[in-house]
């Protein structure tokens, strides 16, 4: 959440009238209590805030004292919520959240469709898609500048949520989001040209019972998605390694390690790398990708275009496309019709 987005000396409307009776406060003290908890601390917040510690510890005092409760309780070395705390940052995040939105239909009603889009995706879909369809993007929106959050598919989520981004391309079946769907996504055994897999069309899971596996760690859905089937299937492979990066697994497989497990959409750098479709009895690994907006806040009209312009590009190429020409045509789900913001 950007730090200079509210303003500073305005009153609080929306948070319970028991507290809003007691005083009013700024948005300074309650952008100072959020980033704190975001923060991981009162030093790091300070930082990110620019301001001392001591003053920022000033903020919050007053505004414990305004709230009558203790938002934090201070121990060395850490501060951790009270109860109290946690109660009121969710009112909190509700108020900062509606001021943005304000905010953000303010400023884009007065400048028309320019304005900063944040979109948020794995690494592998910043690599495989959105680097090259952002180029074709400025070129026909100049005035609208894209910032990009790299994170994993478990995460987007969370940032979707909380506003962090105005869009992100991730894992389909998140009932608070809505947008349309992309592209399926499978999961995938990468081994070398050599190995006595690398001729199969299809791998049943179940095949990688006690085999050598190189995964990607939990920050990506794929994990979850073949950790799911293995439990289904009763398998148990050796995990050699759990990496944040795509490209360790693929080139350790290629140098005889293990099996990486990876998603389809991903671009193989190494040489003497096959990938095979991992099955389920028969049944394709995966989930649809979509282009998820939150219905909870407002959508700039350049992230709409945003979207339109995205579906046409991956039905003529998706990422991933050519390495699962061989896998089992994975479910449609129904399909989140995007309708404009109100």
């Amino acid at each position: 959440m950007r730090t200079d987005a509210y303003p500073s000396n305005a009153f609080i409307l929306s948070l319970p009238m028991q507290i809003c009776y007691h005083a009013p406060m700024n948005f300074r003290q309650l952008r100072a209590f959020a980033m704190i908890v975001d923060a991981g601390g009162f030093a790091r917040a300070a930082v990110r805030l620019h301001v001392s510690q001591p003053a920022l510890s000033r903020q919050i005092l007053n505004l414990e004292n305004e709230l009558g409760i203790p938002l934090f309780d201070r121990e060395p070395h850490q501060v951790r919520l009270t109860s109290q705390g946690e109660e009121m940052l969710r009112h909190c995040r509700k108020v900062l959240s509606e001021v943005e939105a304000l905010t953000e239909r303010a400023r884009f009603v007065k400048k028309g469709h320019s304005g900063l889009l944040r979109v948020g995706a794995t690494p592998q879909v910043i690599e495989t898609l959105l680097s090259e369809f952002i180029l074709t993007f400025r070129g026909r929106h100049p005035q609208v500048e894209v910032h990009l959050s790299e994170q994993g598919g478990v995460r987007l989520p969370t940032s979707l949520e909380r506003g962090d981004v105005h869009l992100a391309i991730m894992p389909a079946g998140d009932d608070r989001f809505r947008g349309p769907l992309l592209y399926p996504m499978y999961i995938l055994a990468a081994v070398p040209t050599g190995h006595r897999l690398a001729k199969r069309k299809l791998l049943e899971v179940s095949e990688l019972d006690d085999a050598p596996v190189l995964k990607l760690d939990a920050s990506f859905a794929s994990h979850r998605w073949f950790d799911a089937a293995c439990n289904l299937s009763n398998t148990n492979p050796r995990t050699i390694l759990e990496s944040a990066s795509p490209q360790t697994v693929v080139s350790l497989a290629r140098t005889g390690h293990g099996i990486a497990i990876i998603p389809s959409p991903i671009r193989i750098i190494a040489k003497g790398i096959r990938t095979v479709p991992i099955v389920h009895n028969g049944e394709p690994i995966g989930r649809w990708a979509v282009a998820a907006w939150n219905p909870r806040r407002y959508l700039p009209t350049f992230a709409q275009n945003f979207l339109d312009e995205l579906l046409p590009h991956v039905k003529r190429r998706f990422p991933g496309q050519e390495l699962v020409r061989a896998a089992p045509k994975l479910p449609h789900p129904t399909d989140a019709a995007l309708k404009p913001a109100s």
